[in-house]
């Protein structure tokens, strides 16, 4: 099987929290990565290593059973904040896209363009 191919940088790693379901963003700095619900707070992978290193974050995350469906996401920076480039990745980010003033779009300060239309 081949390796799967990565997207283009810039990319923010995403998962689903095992134990809520909650979506996830690798956060962190040269001290070590957690894990964020705050998608404004996800450490862009701007280059080969650091895009290496969320790689590194979710396999070791994954076999310790602590987030599911781990995967980096190609993201445009919109005012400072990763916004995902495709439609199902920004919905994963924002929480339910019938009612603004629920979800993260309600309690985070994200208000990139797509939720401003």
């Amino acid at each position: 099987m081949a390796a799967a191919k990565r997207p283009a940088l810039p990319v923010i790693l995403l998962a689903n929290d095992l134990l809520d379901g909650d979506v996830v963003f690798a956060a962190g700095d040269a001290t070590g990565l957690h894990w964020s619900r705050d998608p404004g707070a996800a450490l862009v992978g701007d280059d080969d290593a650091t895009a290496d290193r969320l790689d590194a974050f979710a396999a070791a995350e994954l076999g310790n059973q602590h987030v599911v469906d781990a995967y980096l996401v190609d993201v445009a920076i919109e005012d400072g904040v990763p916004v995902p480039r495709h439609y199902r990745e920004r919905m994963k980010t924002t929480g339910p896209s019938i009612r603004r003033d629920l979800g993260k779009q309600a309690e985070l300060p994200l208000a990139p363009a797509f939720l401003r239309a």
